[in-house]
């Protein structure tokens, strides 16, 4: 199940696992990161419970709130001063993309802290402030430790308790409208096609009503591409161009065979009066 992709991540893995002091001798055996995809991956397709958390406002939230649309979760602890920030500055990178190229409306960022005891709302609040997520779309939540528990263990999430802090894999969860996780992705500095392609799937591809706006999201998501050179995703107009060809072309062959198939006919029934 984990496949190509996953052992892609793995390198990413490696690199990305969080120690607060590393050189600290760590209180337990740090985590496998073999072990710690496979979890993830394991988690894929599942639906994520009602969990209710609270902002950074101290008002309640609940993750039903968000089925409907897109949610990407990203899990942090606030005491973390290795991994998580340049993990949430990325994130704010390739968020700051998808609201570019999709509409910052068509999907919601929510952070997480999964250190309940210390992750308080005054620390995820002292958090956001110092990552500057400033983004209408995008909450930073905590909870208290039975509902983080049960939420880490849907999303497949690992971390172990070391001196100083915690061993945890850079893990970003995509979900889809329906709150299934669809994707994992890892690495506090993931290329940005390994998050704007389940992105893309999960806003355009998945669940398109038969619409007006069912169709043209069909087309934004044949027709946005990835563009190395800016590294930058664009509607690509030539895919659209060529697809409104192809598609008259179609529409013009449909005509020309209906025509012949009513000519067809009539000479039929001429035939028959005539005889």
């Amino acid at each position: 199940m984990i496949g190509k992709r996953a052992a892609n991540c793995l390198v990413a893995m490696l690199s990305c696992l969080s120690l607060a002091s590393a050189a600290a001798a760590p209180a337990s055996p740090a985590i496998d990161p073999k072990a710690a995809i496979a979890a993830g991956e394991r988690a894929v397709g599942r639906t994520i419970g009602d969990y209710r958390l609270a902002d950074t406002a101290g008002a309640a939230l609940s993750l039903r709130d968000y089925r409907g649309k897109p949610l990407v979760i990203s899990l942090v602890y606030s005491a973390c001063s290795s991994v998580c920030p340049p993990t949430t500055q990325h994130l704010i990178d390739a968020v700051h993309e998808a609201g570019r190229v999709f509409g910052s409306d068509r999907f919601a960022v929510l952070t997480v802290g999964f250190d309940a005891r210390n992750d308080t709302v005054a620390r995820m609040a002292q958090f956001a402030s110092r990552q500057g997520i400033k983004f209408a779309n995008w909450r930073v939540a905590s909870g208290d430790a039975a509902t983080i528990e049960a939420l880490l263990n849907d999303l497949g999430f690992s971390y172990r308790a070391v001196a100083g802090g915690f061993d945890h894999p850079a893990q970003t969860t995509i979900l889809d409208p329906d709150g299934r996780i669809y994707r994992h992705v890892y690495g506090d500095d993931f290329p940005f096609p390994m998050f704007m392609e389940p992105m893309k799937d999960v806003i355009y591809g998945i669940r398109t009503p038969f619409s007006f706006d069912g169709i043209i999201d069909r087309i934004r998501f044949i027709c946005t591409t990835y563009d190395p050179g800016s590294r930058r995703y664009r509607i690509d107009y030539g895919l659209v161009f060529g697809g409104v060809i192809a598609a008259f072309s179609l529409i013009a062959m449909g005509g020309l065979i209906l025509r012949e198939w009513f000519r067809a006919g009539r000479r039929s029934r001429l035939q028959r009066v005539t005889r």
